[in-house]
């Protein structure tokens, strides 16, 4: 299982068929299936809450996959307003497109496969030794994971085959007695009594609307991360991950400096741990390392600004892009590109 990018080691290794040509790891649990794939995060749900989970772990370095089939709460929305940064709101396939193209671009695998099942491992299985939980699709798919983010707000039938009966409760719709996954189950942090196993939706009021979904999600992915440090070493000091570009100009004077780094982790991570010099030193230098790795100089924060335009005109298409601007306005650019040349 990959560690992130704090540590050189391979990711997650997919061996689906239509990667690989189908090679098969037998499956722990007593199940009499193979597994086709091994990831380090399993998202389920593709909507605001999951892909913006996926797009944190994958960021980090974590190999991830997001199954998107099933009912969505989002798509029930005729037009959505109140999402920030479309100030006249965006139309819920675009909204959809945006997100799925950025949990891509941030390096995680999306299938629109539905999730029937997720199965605890056994200690003693012959599954990749991280792995915890095996997740069934409908297309037979089964993966290999060490983490599972559940984000599909109306359906958490899945997760019976953990056999936990507190996952769920009744309530009454419509005059009927129903039985749903509780909101309440995980903590405010997503966290479960199953090691591995976070809720980024259902979570009550949070998953009301788009954009709160949305920072819960970002917020259970955080916490998986700072768990998922913890248990490579990390004393709980350093352990929240903050996914940040800086300026630049931010490493300027004593904090150009890798000493002015080491003090400062010393002193964050303080003495309540259990780490030898020699462990304690290579986790101290990988922080330094990523830390440096989010230097932008101005030339290159530009660069990124002008492919991000570039690339959100590419999702939604130069021709609705154009069809949005009056053609007053591009005769004019386009009289201004002919002058300058």
């Amino acid at each position: 299982m990959s560690e992130g990018r704090d540590d050189e080691v391979d990711a997650g290794t997919d061996v689906d068929a239509d990667a690989t040509g189908g090679t098969d790891v037998e499956t722990a649990n007593n199940v009499e299936a193979a597994i086709d794939a091994t990831r380090d995060v399993v998202v389920i749900g593709g909507g605001p809450a999951g892909c913006s989970a996926a797009v944190f772990v994958a960021r980090y370095g974590l190999d991830a996959v997001v199954f998107d089939r099933g009912p969505a709460a989002l798509r029930r929305c005729a037009y959505l307003e109140n999402y920030l940064g479309f100030p006249a709101g965006i139309d819920v396939d675009t909204f959809h497109e945006l997100i799925h193209e950025h949990v891509e671009r941030a390096g995680c695998a999306l299938r629109s496969e539905l999730v029937e099942a997720v199965e605890r491992v056994e200690d003693d299985g012959p599954t990749p030794d991280d792995a915890r939980f095996v997740v069934e699709t409908d297309e037979g798919r089964r993966v290999a994971a060490a983490y599972v983010i559940a984000a599909a707000w109306y359906d958490g039938s899945y997760l019976r085959t953990l056999d936990d009966d507190a996952m769920f409760e009744e309530h009454e719709h419509h005059g009927e007695l129903e039985e749903r996954f509780d909101p309440e189950y995980p903590d405010e942090d997503g966290r479960t009594p199953f090691e591995g196993l976070y809720v980024a939706s259902p979570a009550g009021q949070r998953s009301a609307q788009a954009i709160v979904a949305a920072g819960n999600g970002a917020h259970v992915a955080r916490c998986l991360l700072e768990d998922h440090r913890i248990a490579r070493g990390y004393p709980e000091g350093v352990a929240t991950e903050y996914d940040w570009l800086r300026r630049d100009g931010e490493f300027s004077g004593e904090w150009a400096e890798r000493d002015r780094w080491r003090e400062w982790f010393e002193n964050e991570a303080g003495e309540d741990h259990d780490l030898d010099d020699d462990r304690l030193e290579e986790l101290r230098e990988r922080y330094i390392d990523r830390a440096f790795e989010t230097r932008l100089t101005d030339a290159e924060a530009e660069s990124r600004a002008d492919g991000g335009v570039e690339r959100l005109v590419d999702v939604l298409g130069p021709e609705r892009v154009l069809d949005a601007i009056d053609d007053a306005t591009i005769e004019k650019y386009a009289e201004g590109s002919r002058d300058a040349r």
